[in-house]
């Protein structure tokens, strides 16, 4: 069967690459230190299974929902975007915006890139960036620019560098903070100098990809550039799920927040591809208290800082501090081994990446098992989940730190 280019040009997720061979090995009889988890190994909130439950008794849990998603929903949706973000309804109403609920967030930003993007527009991606930002931009006819930041910057990108990246063919901008996979938030001095540089560049549209907003272990919490500077919303496109803030990833509920020109036409790309999300879901979140949320995560951040603590320790006593930094949000840790010993036996005059061969090399000498990082725009590096439980989580670093620090 001949295949149509569009799909012969897109990469599988690496991250679905690396689970299936764990899976594999894991069936073998091999015990692997799965590390590269992009979820909460814990059940969503107690009230939460138990309003699904509820709303299993109800026919419409069964039957479709609007296009959109459920009115009171996308209303529920919006109160909640307008305090956590301290927006008035006065400027949500000034700038028109509307919410539609999808399948997840995934599903959030392919309709949201096959809205805005025409052929050859271009689209800036911040390294390290989410492994599908980019196959979505070419699979609409965009094309990615990336803009790379550092290690020793925490992976925080130079708004000066954003900048150079601008061009008359420039459509939009994504921004991911929580970072996945850096583990990090942009600070709140790096929102206000964004705002500002938004402003600038009043054409530019800025989408806010927000699912680990709630998932930081380290004050301050995030902060985000159109709370610097609202008249910026009339730019600005949120992006978030319930899949890091419930625990949820097999739930599948993603929403967007933007003018109304917008969600008009995601719900029309919806109505011809995948038609209304979960009505069981959507009906159990109406009735659910987002209130609880906020004892929901304290245990789940007391592990994340004790994962981190126990990190930065590790490398300490393996005498490479200068390759930790402070995570502070989301649950990652991105490794750069470039500045690490053992890369010394791996390193080439070219500067190639070697990801995916030191990742395996890994995997095969610890049973430690990392996503390589190029898939997320940073060569020779590898993404890191610190979900896994403290124990067996302390015996994959000892691990990782003996193959690290070897010359």
């Amino acid at each position: 069967m001949i295949l149509s280019s569009r799909v012969k040009e897109t990469q599988t997720s690496i991250t679905l690459k690396v689970s299936e061979k764990v899976e594999q090995m894991t069936q073998s009889g091999r015990h692997v230190y799965n590390l590269t988890s992009g979820q909460l190994k814990v059940k969503p909130p107690a009230n939460f299974i138990t309003e699904i439950s509820k709303q299993l008794n109800f026919l419409k849990s069964y039957q479709y929902s609007p296009v959109s998603g459920m009115e009171s929903l996308r209303a529920k949706f919006m109160d909640r975007f307008r305090l956590h973000r301290n927006i008035t309804e006065t400027i949500t109403d000034k700038f028109e915006y509307d919410c539609v609920v999808s399948n997840g967030s995934k599903h959030s930003l392919y309709n949201i890139f096959g809205a805005l993007i025409n052929s050859g527009d271009e689209v800036i991606i911040l390294t390290p960036f989410w492994v599908s930002y980019p196959e979505m931009v070419k699979f609409w006819g965009g094309v990615p620019v990336v803009v790379k930041s550092h290690a020793f910057d925490a992976y925080t990108p130079s708004i000066d560098e954003i900048e150079k990246a601008i061009s008359p063919r420039t459509k939009a901008i994504i921004i991911n903070s929580p970072n996945n996979p850096a583990g990090i938030h942009y600070d709140d001095q790096w929102m206000k100098d964004f705002a500002k540089f938004l402003k600038k560049h009043e054409d530019l549209i800025a989408i806010s990809d927000e699912a680990y907003s709630e998932l930081y272990y380290y004050d301050p919490a995030p902060t985000y550039f159109y709370q610097k500077d609202p008249e910026v919303l009339s730019q600005t496109i949120v992006v978030n799920s319930i899949s890091k803030s419930l625990a949820s990833t097999g739930l599948r509920i993603g929403y967007t927040i933007g003018h109304k020109s917008l969600i008009t036409a995601i719900g029309k790309i919806q109505s011809q591809t995948t038609s209304g999300p979960n009505s069981l879901i959507q009906r159990a979140l109406i009735e659910f208290d987002f209130n609880e949320c906020e004892n929901y995560f304290n245990t789940i951040k007391e592990q994340l800082r004790n994962s981190t603590q126990f990190l930065r320790e590790s490398f300490r006593e393996k005498n490479l501090p200068h390759c930790y930094y402070q995570t502070t949000s989301a649950f990652y840790y991105l490794l750069d081994f470039s500045r690490m010993p053992f890369y010394e036996r791996f390193k080439d005059e070219k500067g190639s990446d070697h990801s995916q061969e030191i990742v395996d090399d890994i995997l095969d000498k610890t049973g430690v098992a990392l996503v390589p990082g190029s898939s997320f725009g940073y060569p020779n590096s590898a993404r890191m989940s610190l979900t896994l439980e403290q124990i067996p989580f302390e015996e994959a670093i000892s691990k990782l730190m003996e193959y690290i620090s070897q010359k």
